[in-house]
């Protein structure tokens, strides 16, 4: 009884870790405000000032690392049931590779000689989203024409020897092109959410609740499809449509998180794991807590890359970096003592 008692409490728990965090991060900066104080100004009953800062400099950056960090945790938790493999992230279908490929193709094309873009640089996150939909549409096409089948090995390996030609393509654009471009790429690549706004906030929060109702239909399939293909086809399931539907929702959060804060890496690693060890991933609940999970996580390195080296901003993407390689490797020799 004990033991459900305390799987009960553990949702509501995580959420309020999450507000506590929303709080806390947004009274966190060059002027500390107390969390009194911003929770006053969220209600509007707090000074001027501290309404402008909140509302106007910090919330925007607080609510979209949240939201970021959740697409991208849903995202790897997708992917990992439909590849069946507890170590796949996004970038291994090139996601970030593609998306990073048309963010320097647009910063090749809409630059003058002067390096500064002819169009608004709010047209850079379509890019993104559209080199990664290229990438990742090219890679399940490869996969549906090999003649040996559909198996999530062959997708891997299309994903990684594509990724890894993108990637090159980057680094290519990068040193061929301008110091300042290499600037601008170099930042984006890393991923940052520093120059976040609210349109960038609407924008993602709109994608993830349009992809609600997709990832409510999703919830029997991915209990499903962590079966071998007979058994699952056994229950109903029709595997190579369940699985390039959940890639396919997997690319879209993927995109969408990315083209709006960069290459933040891990995320869709370390935040299912998480969910995992905290919830258990057959229990109900499994994706809300894994999107929660990114959130906070995404948020505590924003909060830390603002925080650590003051005056000075380190992007995101670096701290959950530095995060996710030793649980990365943690993982990988786990599972090696396992198979042995």
């Amino acid at each position: 009884m004990t033991q459900g008692f305390a799987h009960h409490w553990r949702l509501p728990a995580l959420f309020l870790l999450l507000a506590a965090g929303l709080v806390v991060a947004t009274g966190l900066g060059s002027s500390f405000i107390s969390p009194e104080r911003v929770l006053a100004a969220l209600t509007g009953t707090g000074s001027r000032i501290d309404g402008v800062i909140v509302w106007t400099l910090r919330l925007p950056r607080v609510a979209l690392a949240v939201l970021a960090g959740m697409a991208l945790a849903l995202a790897g938790a997708l992917m990992q049931r439909a590849l069946r493999n507890p170590l796949a992230v996004p970038s291994i279908l090139g996601v970030s590779d593609g998306a990073a490929l048309g963010v320097l193709t647009f910063l090749w094309l809409f630059s003058n000689a002067n390096n500064v873009l002819t169009v608004s640089i709010h047209w850079m996150p379509l890019a993104a989203l559209l080199g990664a939909f290229t990438l990742a549409s090219v890679i399940g096409l490869l996969t549906l024409k090999d003649s040996r089948g559909t198996d999530p090995l062959r997708l891997i390996l299309y994903g990684v020897a594509l990724s890894a030609m993108a990637k090159a393509a980057v680094t290519l654009m990068m040193i061929l092109g301008p110091v300042h471009r290499a600037g601008q790429a170099l930042r984006w690549l890393t991923g940052s959410v520093n120059a976040a706004h609210w349109n960038d906030v609407a924008l993602v929060g709109a994608g993830l609740l349009l992809c609600c109702p997709m990832l409510i239909l999703a919830r029997l399939p991915i209990r499903q499809i962590t079966l071998d293909s007979a058994s699952a086809q056994s229950t109903g399931l029709a595997v190579n449509r369940a699985r390039y539907g959940m890639l396919a929702l997997s690319v879209l959060l993927t995109a969408l998180a990315v083209s709006q804060v960069g290459a933040i890496g891990f995320v869709g690693l370390i935040a299912p794991h998480a969910a995992r060890l905290y919830h258990g991933q057959f229990n109900a609940g499994f994706l809300l807590i894994s999107a929660l999970m990114g959130g906070l996580l995404v948020l505590v390195a924003d909060t830390l890359a603002r925080m650590i080296v003051q005056p000075l901003e380190l992007p995101a993407g670096a701290v959950t970096a530095l995060l996710g390689t030793p649980f990365f490797l943690v993982l990988l020799l786990r599972r090696h003592h396992v198979q042995s």
